[in-house]
C-alpha cells in the first residue's frame, strides 16, 4: 500500500508560466471546468455547472468580501513602507504584514494619507496597528485591491468587481475564495428550479493563505488562524440537506475548511462563530463536505494537499497534470475543477 504521501515534494508539479492567469475572463462563467472522477477527467466550461448538481444538494458559499488591504505607507522617519492587512480585530486595530527596511519598535508610526498608524506590538511575523479611526474607512479611502503574488501586474479598476464574489457580504477577507469567482447572480437564481438549495458561511481569507511550507515534513507546517461564522440557517441547511440524501457540495476550499471547522459528531455543523487553524492533509477523515468547487492551486500548497485529501492524491494529481496538458488556466482567476470525495482514502 502506497504510504501517505507527506513530504513537500509529493505535491510538486510542472507549471509553465504561461498557465498562470494573469486576468479573469471575459465573463465570469466562461471558465473552463475540469470534472474529476473515478473514470477519469472531463472538460467542460463553467456555465454547465448546474448540470453536474443533482436535486436535493445543497451548495454552500463563502461570503466573504475582499477588502482593500494593499496600503503604500511612509514611516515617521522618513522611509517608505507596505502594509498588508491580515485581520481585523477590532474597529480600530488589526493584524498587518508590514514590510520595512528595518523592523518597527512599539510606538512608532506609520503615515498613510495623512492619518498616522501606531505600532502596538510585534507578534511573530505580523504587527499589530492601531488606526486613528476606522481600519475599513481607511483601506476603502487609500487602500488597494491585494492581489496575489503571483498576479505580475498592479490592481486596477476592474479587480475591484472581479476580484469579489458576486454575493459577498461581509468584509473582511484579504484574498477572494476564488472559487466562488466563476459564479453570476442568472446562474444562483437559477439553481432553486433544479432542486439545489444554497447556504452561507464566512470565513475571511488571511494572506496567510499564500504562505509556504517551509519543511519537507509537512506536519510541522502551522496555518494562520482565520475567523469563520456558521449561522443557524446554514447549519440547519446542512442537517436538511443530510435528511433528505441530498450531497453538501462546498463552493472553495475555504468553505471545506469552515464546515469541517464547525463539525458534529453528526455529520451536521454547528452554529456559531471562531477561529480555525485546520490544517487538512492526506489521511483526514471529512466529517460534512461530499462534493468540492475549486480552483486549481499552487504546487506545494496547503491548498492543494488539502484536494488531495478530499479526492484521493493520485487522481488529483493526475487531473493536475491533464490540466496542464489541455492548456486550463491556474490560479485565482483561472479555470476550475469539480470532485466529489473518495471515501476510500
Amino acid at each position: 500500500m502506497r504510504p501517505k504521501p507527506l513530504r513537500l515534494e509529493d505535491f510538486a508539479y510542472d507549471l509553465p508560466e504561461r498557465l498562470i492567469a494573469q486576468a479573469p475572463p471575459e465573463r465570469r462563467d466562461a471558465s473552463r471546468l475540469l470534472c474529476v472522477g473515478p473514470a477519469g477527467c472531463s472538460h467542460r466550461t463553467f456555465s454547465c455547472f448546474p448540470e453536474l448538481l443533482r436535486a436535493g444538494d445543497l451548495l454552500v458559499l463563502n461570503d466573504t468580501r475582499v477588502i482593500k488591504a494593499r496600503l503604500l505607507a511612509e514611516k515617521d522617519s522618513g522611509g517608505r513602507a507596505e502594509i498588508l492587512v491580515e485581520r481585523l480585530e477590532s474597529e480600530e486595530v488589526a493584524l498587518c504584514q508590514v514590510r520595512v527596511s528595518k523592523a518597527l519598535k512599539p510606538g512608532r508610526q506609520l503615515l498613510v494619507a495623512g492619518a498616522a498608524l501606531r505600532v502596538l506590538e510585534r507578534q511573530g511575523e505580523f504587527y499589530r496597528l492601531a488606526f486613528p479611526g476606522a481600519v475599513l474607512d481607511l483601506l476603502e479611502a487609500a487602500g488597494e485591491v491585494p492581489l496575489p503574488p503571483y498576479i505580475e501586474r498592479a490592481a486596477g479598476s476592474d479587480d475591484q468587481e472581479r476580484y469579489q464574489t458576486v454575493y459577498g457580504r461581509h468584509a473582511g477577507a484579504v484574498a477572494a475564495p476564488t472559487a466562488g469567482l466563476h459564479f453570476t447572480t442568472e446562474m444562483l437564481a437559477a439553481l432553486p428550479a433544479r432542486g439545489v438549495e444554497t447556504a452561507a458561511v464566512t470565513l475571511h481569507v488571511g494572506a496567510g493563505t499564500f504562505q509556504p511550507v517551509r519543511s519537507d515534513d509537512i506536519l510541522q507546517h502551522r496555518m494562520h488562524l482565520e475567523r469563520f461564522e456558521v449561522s443557524a440557517a446554514a447549519a440547519a441547511a446542512v442537517a436538511a440537506c443530510r435528511q433528505r440524501g441530498g450531497r453538501v457540495v462546498a463552493v472553495g476550499t475555504t468553505v471545506v475548511r469552515t464546515l469541517e471547522s464547525a463539525a458534529g459528531e453528526d455529520g451536521g455543523v454547528l452554529a456559531g462563530r471562531g477561529e480555525t487553524s485546520l490544517f487538512i492533509t492526506p489521511g483526514y477523515r471529512f466529517a460534512v463536505v461530499d462534493a468540492l468547487l475549486t480552483n486549481f492551486h499552487l504546487p506545494r500548497s496547503t491548498l492543494l494537499m488539502l484536494v488531495c485529501a478530499f479526492a484521493g492524491y493520485d487522481r488529483v494529481m493526475a487531473a493536475y497534470a491533464a490540466a496542464v496538458a489541455e492548456g486550463y488556466r491556474f490560479f485565482s482567476y483561472g479555470d476550475a475543477m469539480f470532485l466529489e470525495r473518495d471515501c476510500d482514502v
